[in-house]
């Protein structure tokens, strides 16, 4: 049986696949990036949630990486963290 890493490498080898796993590497970066500000916090996501005056529901959509959430919701949860957002040059 092969480990997930190997198979990972092996299936990364299909061009169709490569590029549509780096074109999600943005919305996981932003997800990494809010689950590491609210642990840092000692945040729940229900305490976060109530801070930024969203749903828990919005903030766990937020960390999964998966939605496509509007500029302010990220804005509101990002100022409960008190972080700002910002565009940066790769």
């Amino acid at each position: 049986m092969k480990s997930f890493k190997e198979y990972k490498k092996q299936a990364l080898r299909d061009p169709g696949l490569k590029k549509a796993y780096d074109d999600l590497e943005p919305e996981y970066r932003l997800a990494s990036s809010l689950i590491e500000a609210r642990l840092n916090k000692n945040l729940t996501q229900e305490e976060l949630a109530k801070k930024a005056g969203v749903t828990q529901n919005t903030i766990t959509r937020l960390e999964s990486g998966v939605n496509n959430p509007t500029f302010a919701t990220v804005n509101r949860v990002a100022n409960a963290l008190g972080k700002e957002l910002k565009l940066v040059s790769s």
